[in-house]
């Protein structure tokens, strides 16, 4: 049973005010260009450009804790280890790239590498990756404990604490609340794990309360699970998120140092979260639900004030994933659905669309977040689906030599997702024991892109 004094419900209440105010604050220096609204006018320096990617990363904080309860050191393992390397080699070989585009989204770089036909498709498979509807849903949920009320009710406070801002100051809005929120996810962590230390112990504490295989990097898994999953951190060069910030900054170089400093924070907090959620295995022992393994061990090792202080960062956490991704679905939907359905476009009808974009993102996020409670899984296996048929795509868009033609194109972004999609539902089907089950939708997905986009370029150089 999680209960809570008057104080802890006034500190979240406090952190939703601020970030509501920096907010609409923030969005009083907008100009009401496409450029400002969507890209904070392309002139983000390395300071924000910092927070808000380290802040924007964490969304999933809850399913960390139950990862790093179930698992151990294999969630830092395959949540954090394969993504700095990929962050790192993005922010090498593609950051730059990105900035000197001066583009807006994904899909503007499809659409100018490819066609119209492949911009679409694209967009349209983005605007499911960027789904904000789990992130939705935890927030929701954690407002739901926090204040003891209905899960809908719940989702539409949510929904509205993350977006009430982002309708007058877009962009800008949305990484100066990051800022903000970078802060109060580190403040809560390192509180929480100098408290679980203090109390408890380290390291032979950990050592002597934990299952044998918490402690080891691959946590006894089979190769084939590590590989699925660094598999899937190639989810990074894909990140609309990542291609959105190397399109706000100032400079190429603010992209390429702010992504390597990013990673270096990234590391820092993955350790906060990790030792937290060792912790809640070692001092909680068996609970029923996992995904509550950090509220549960709030409740048992803070006292009031503490525990408010440790919920304002599991709300920021998500928090600024979740106003980030709703503003990436809003851009999906006015830059890359509804300018390119209605050509040319001005700016303010540009702006319009986005704002529509915004209220549309939220209504079916909201939709899917109240009636599918394993949104998160559904959001993981959406993410093996449709990330299989953009990313070699995306290769060929900043490096000649990897571009294919037109045709190729459009055929690999439908059969690479197609098959992912066919190999979905026929692992379904698969009688459990089967040796063919392991075998990830995302495995198929990338093998059939690696073919098509392979015979494409033997059949441009001949």
């Amino acid at each position: 049973m999680i209960s809570f004094d008057s104080i802890d419900i006034v500190i979240v209440l406090l952190y939703f005010l601020i970030i509501i105010s920096i907010g609409i604050f923030a969005s009083r220096k907008s100009n009401g260009s496409s450029e400002s609204y969507l890209l904070s006018g392309r002139s983000v320096g390395l300071f924000l450009f910092v927070l808000t990617n380290v802040a924007t990363w964490y969304g999933g904080i809850l399913g960390v804790g139950e990862f790093t309860y179930r698992y151990g050191l294999l969630s830092w393992f395959t949540q954090g280890f394969p993504y700095y390397i990929f962050a790192i080699l993005f922010a090498l070989f593609f950051a730059k790239k990105i900035r000197t585009a001066s583009l807006f989204t994904i899909p503007d770089k499809i659409e100018e590498t490819y066609d119209r036909t492949a911009s679409l498709i694209s967009a349209f498979l983005i605007f499911i990756l960027v789904s904000p509807a789990p992130y939705l849903f935890m927030i929701g949920s954690l407002i739901s404990i926090v204040f003891g009320i209905d899960l809908l009710p719940s989702l539409l406070i949510g929904v509205l604490v993350s977006s009430v801002y982002l309708f007058k100051g877009g962009y800008k809005a949305n990484i100066f609340t990051d800022a903000f929120s970078f802060f109060t996810m580190f403040l809560g962590f390192i509180i929480a794990v100098v408290i679980s230390v203090s109390n408890y112990g380290g390291l032979e504490y950990l050592d002597s309360n934990l299952p044998e295989t918490h402690l080891q990097f691959t946590g006894g898994a089979p190769p084939a699970f590590i590989f699925v999953w660094f598999l899937i951190a190639l989810w990074t060069f894909t990140d609309p998120g990542f291609h959105q910030r190397c399109y706000s900054a100032k400079t190429g170089s603010i992209a390429v140092k702010g992504i390597i400093i990013s990673v270096a924070f990234w590391a820092l907090f993955d350790f906060l979260t990790t030792t937290l959620g060792l912790f809640s295995r070692a001092i909680l022992g068996e609970i029923d639900n996992p995904v509550l393994a950090f509220p549960l061990l709030a409740e048992k090792i803070m006292g009031p004030g503490v525990k408010g202080i440790f919920y304002a960062a599991l709300f920021a956490t998500i928090l600024s994933t979740l106003n980030s991704f709703l503003f990436l679905s809003a851009t999906t939907f006015g830059r890359d659905f509804a300018q390119k359905l209605k050509p040319g476009s001005s700016e303010s009808e540009l702006n319009k669309f986005t704002k529509v974009g915004l209220i549309v993102s939220a209504v079916i996020s909201v939709l899917l977040a109240y009636y599918f409670e394993s949104v998160v899984q559904i959001w993981y296996t959406i993410g093996s689906i449709c990330i299989p048929g953009i990313i070699l795509l995306i290769f060929g868009a900043y490096y000649p030599k990897l571009k294919v033609t037109n045709k190729i194109a459009n055929i690999e972004i439908v059969g690479a997702t197609g098959t992912s999609l066919i190999w979905f539902f026929i692992r379904e089907g698969l009688e459990e024991g089967n040796s063919f089950s392991v075998i990830e939708p995302m495995i198929v997905g990338v093998a059939a892109a690696v073919i098509i986009h392979t015979v494409g370029l033997l059949f441009a150089r001949k």
